[in-house]
């Protein structure tokens, strides 16, 4: 069953941060919205910000990297690689916030199928527990449930077929 309800759990004492989510999309709708940058553009991170691409490999060893831009002219710039071949069975990779260089976090996004669509299960473990409680701190939940509510509006949108 879906519900559009994002959970992000952060247990205290640990490095882990744990986000679920339910989409009524299927799964290979659901990894193109995570693998292809035009599709990336439209949903990650809230809605004040405008993400612009800069690099985008998704593949064994590739690079990504991306700036949210605030209407102020302000950026936030963000990069990582891709470790594994990224699949609908998954995605594994490195995160790191450029204004806090250092704190790498190791992701892995699973993309499972559920009753009329995709259940996507986040996991990330940080350097430190120090390391994810500054990540829980910088607002990261908020942006990653806006987020989420562009991506379930982008996905409907794309699943809805053209009159």
């Amino acid at each position: 069953m879906v519900t559009a309800t994002t959970h992000v759990t952060a247990e205290p004492g640990t490095p882990f941060i744990e986000i679920t989510r339910d989409f009524a999309a299927p799964v290979d709708l659901l990894y193109r919205a995570h693998t292809e940058p035009d599709l990336l553009a439209q949903w990650l991170g809230p809605r004040r910000y405008t993400m612009v691409v800069d690099q985008y490999e998704c593949r064994d060893g590739g690079v990504y990297r991306y700036a949210h831009r605030g209407a102020d002219g302000v950026e936030h710039r963000f990069r990582g690689v891709f470790h594994g071949t990224p699949s609908v069975g998954g995605i594994t990779q490195t995160f790191e916030y450029e204004g806090w260089p250092g704190h790498v976090s190791l992701e892995t996004l699973h993309f499972e199928p559920i009753e009329g669509g995709t259940r996507l299960r986040i996991k990330a473990v940080h350097q430190s527990v120090e390391d994810r409680d500054g990540m829980v701190a910088s607002g990261m939940e908020d942006g990653v449930r806006e987020g989420y509510e562009r991506l379930d509006e982008l996905v409907t949108g794309l699943a809805t077929p053209a009159r």
